[in-house]
């Protein structure tokens, strides 16, 4: 079912399982193993250990072996996006919009997490870009570095900036490579100046 699903979303169902060489996979197979993932209910991990014990299921989806698990969670964040922006398009967008960060502590790292994965992280900066009338999400970006929040934004202006005509922000994003780009592209910068120096 998960299969048949995923060929009726492509434009080309026929497209070979690999059809960019061995570090490739078509897009339908993409689709069906995430629809496979979410039906069997478990994690990317047990997906991968449980699919790499059932040759039979394998080969429902024309494989010889699954892809790495790292595939699978880049390819769900792939559709997520993609279906994010699908839903912002539908709710309707204006142009005039705001950017804004928060994070997430994590205090006690998962051990048995970053044993499997040779992963951990201690905290996460989630920034959206949100339109200021219909309140749809537009775009999201994520990351574990430390990163200065006037950097993210003129990566996530650079993503939307043929759709935006006014970008709104609080201090954080107080810098001129962020408003010169955005009058560069015909958008006005709405974002509050961070004072330097004590008044």
């Amino acid at each position: 079912m998960c299969r048949i699903l995923a060929k009726q979303h492509v434009d080309d169902p026929d497209v070979p399982t690999r059809p960019d060489g061995v570090d490739g996979y078509a897009e339908r197979v993409q689709i069906a193993l995430i629809l496979h993932r979410v039906e069997l209910e478990k994690s990317l991990c047990e997906t991968d250990d449980y699919l790499n014990e059932m040759p039979d299921i394998l080969a429902v989806f024309d494989l010889d072996d699954i892809p790495h698990y790292s595939s699978l969670c880049r390819w769900e964040n792939e559709y997520r996006m993609r279906e994010l922006r699908r839903s912002a398009e539908q709710a309707g967008w204006s142009g005039e919009a705001a950017i804004d960060a928060s994070g997430f502590q994590r205090d006690q790292t998962s051990y048995h997490y970053r044993d499997r994965a040779n992963y951990s992280f201690q905290s996460m900066k989630t920034t959206t870009l949100i339109d200021v009338n219909s309140l749809a999400i537009k775009d999201v970006h994520f990351t574990t570095q430390k990163a200065w929040d006037g950097h993210i934004g003129i990566r996530v202006f650079r993503q939307n900036a043929e759709d935006l005509r006014v970008l709104s922000a609080d201090a954080k994003y107080s810098w001129s490579d962020l408003r010169e780009e955005c009058r560069s592209n015909s958008a006005r910068p709405l974002i509050k100046h961070r004072e330097q120096t004590p008044l």
